[in-house]
């Protein structure tokens, strides 16, 4: 008896997990807001400007939200080409892949090219993305990156070898010019 109620007053590992992913996005956009590079780069999107919050499906509202979390969670996970976890390290695909299956249960393919062919909803501006879009990026020769967008002009992505997993500006010089589309999966 005194074993179960013991085991009843501490909270369940998911819970806890939960917590700490939830203390580290706050951790996480604190100290992107203090940042003074941060300050001098940033131009604010339309939402932005009128301080509306991210916009999520209007019936997968909890699946973007645990898309948007798992995103989050792993900013600062080093790059690696070919790679799928977050022991292994990402490349952005399989950062995008490994999203999409722990937090809303779909498989995507191993390649940018491949997920932009996949079945769903076109977003052709920057300003109709909402929350757990997918992002694509290319040149002339067609598709070569993909992320995940998050709300409020952001998008977390694996950008390429040395670096980590971060979260940056879709309106940035770079993503600007080189944004193909967003595709919509949650609906």
């Amino acid at each position: 008896m005194a074993r179960a109620s013991a085991a009843a007053n501490h909270p369940s590992p998911i819970r806890v997990l939960r917590h700490i992913v939830l203390i580290g996005l706050l951790l996480l956009l604190a100290a992107c807001a203090s940042s003074p590079r941060r300050e001098a780069t940033f131009k604010p999107s339309h939402s932005e400007l009128a301080d509306e919050p991210a916009r999520a499906p209007e019936n997968s509202v909890g699946t973007a939200n645990d898309v948007l979390f798992r995103a989050m969670a792993l900013v600062g996970t080093p790059y690696h080409w070919g790679g799928n976890t977050p022991a292994g390290g990402f490349d952005c695909s399989g950062l995008v892949d490994y999203i999409y299956r722990n937090a809303a249960n779909i498989a995507l393919p191993h390649s940018s090219r491949d997920m932009a062919s996949i079945d769903g909803q076109k977003v052709r501006s920057m300003d109709d993305l909402i929350s757990g879009d997918l992002v694509f990026f290319g040149s002339l020769s067609g598709i070569n990156h993909v992320g995940v967008y998050v709300g409020k002009g952001r998008f977390v992505h694996a950008p390429n070898s040395g670096g980590t997993v971060r979260l940056d500006d879709i309106d940035g010089p770079y993503w600007r010019d080189h944004f193909v589309y967003g595709k919509r999966l949650l609906d």
